[in-house]
């Protein structure tokens, strides 16, 4: 999927204040504000069909996108804007929008469509970018967010809602690792797993927001090299959930897919606790977050839900934060073994 740079793809309509948007032929009604982040912000729109028979078809959007799975029976789409100031930002949002269009999976979160424009600054009269990226909307938000909601209730998720979740996210990966080359998410974490809630079923998860995705095998030979790719992480992948070989790196170092592994073993943990397993390390007097993660220094909850999760939940997660990268399980074995837990403690 290219990017448009068309000034026609993309702009406000000046009726309503600016509150219409056009995405190549198509017109959307921003509602609310859902989030915003760094030069990002997220809108609810809802499309705004020209006639009834296109009403009836699911709209314009219903001529551009492949899977009419993904269509919304309302009309109601998730619209990310970036305001990009920069060459290198161009990029990767170009970059996110190649990648987001390699991935077709139900637990991946598909881009519908998108645009990308110049406009003018009006203070300093250069010319810059924005990107309209169209989306799912999940209104039951992040796992993160579900998080906070259930802290305040003091709720936690079933085992079996865990182990459903956990799955969800396993085949999601396993989409990305299964491509050539295969793609690492690189930055697997609550914030970025959209859940629905589903009447008398375990929630919908969908992994979205691949801004760091990126083939997962770079062979690193050179202390210049380690250095790099630590900078890149750094910026890129969220350090609570940031695999051990990507905080310090080798200088003859193989990297590959399992740096996802870690991650996803920091969300499972998450998911039972609604923290990362070394988090614990930013609230101690003289703690690293570094430290604990290379050492894989895992502290489980002395109180609360502990009781309530089966020690082979810990033991799984543990079998996933191996520091050493290979030894570290890849997807299908832990596709294999969260079947059978799910097998074991689901009724």
């Amino acid at each position: 999927m290219g990017c448009s740079f068309s000034g026609l793809n993309a702009l406000y309509d000046a009726v309503n204040g600016g509150g219409d948007v056009w995405i190549n032929e198509n017109r959307f009604r921003i509602v609310r504000q859902l989030g915003e982040g760094g030069f990002a912000f997220v809108f609810l729109v809802k499309e705004i069909v020209a006639d009834a028979s296109s009403a009836a078809s699911g709209g314009g959007l219903a001529k551009k996108v492949k899977d009419p799975a993904h269509l919304s029976a309302d009309g109601t789409y998730a619209m990310k804007k970036v305001l990009i100031q920069n060459k290198e930002q161009l990029e990767l949002v170009r970059e996110e929008i190649r990648v987001s269009s390699l991935f077709n999976h139900p637990n991946l979160l598909p881009l519908l469509d998108h645009a990308i424009i110049s406009v003018k600054d009006g203070q300093e009269g250069a010319w810059k970018h924005e990107a309209f990226l169209l989306f799912p909307v999940h209104l039951d938000g992040t796992l993160l967010d579900n998080f906070t909601l259930m802290k305040a209730k003091k709720e936690t998720f079933s085992t079996t809602d865990v182990l459903h979740i956990f799955r969800q996210l396993c085949d999601g990966l396993k989409h990305m690792h299964s491509l050539e080359p295969p793609y690492a998410h690189d930055d697997v974490k609550p914030g970025n797993v959209l859940l629905t809630r589903r009447k008398g079923q375990p929630p919908l998860a969908i992994l979205m927001d691949f801004g760091s995705a990126r083939p997962s095998r770079k062979q690193i030979r050179s202390r210049q090299e380690a250095l790099q790719l630590q900078e890149w992480t750094s910026e890129h992948c969220s350090a609570p959930f940031r695999a051990p070989e990507l905080w310090d790196c080798p200088s003859h170092a193989d990297i590959d897919e399992r740096t996802d592994i870690w991650s996803l073993g920091c969300t499972l943990y998450a998911i039972m606790y609604g923290v990362s397993p070394f988090e614990y390390a930013l609230g101690e007097s003289g703690g690293s977050l570094q430290l604990a993660i290379v050492n894989a220094q895992i502290k489980w909850p002395n109180t609360g839900p502990k009781a309530s999760y089966p020690e082979a939940l810990h033991q799984f997660v543990t079998w996933m934060l191996q520091p050493q990268a290979a030894v570290r399980p890849r997807i299908d074995d832990i596709i294999i073994h969260v079947d059978k837990l799910i097998a074991k403690f689901t009724k």
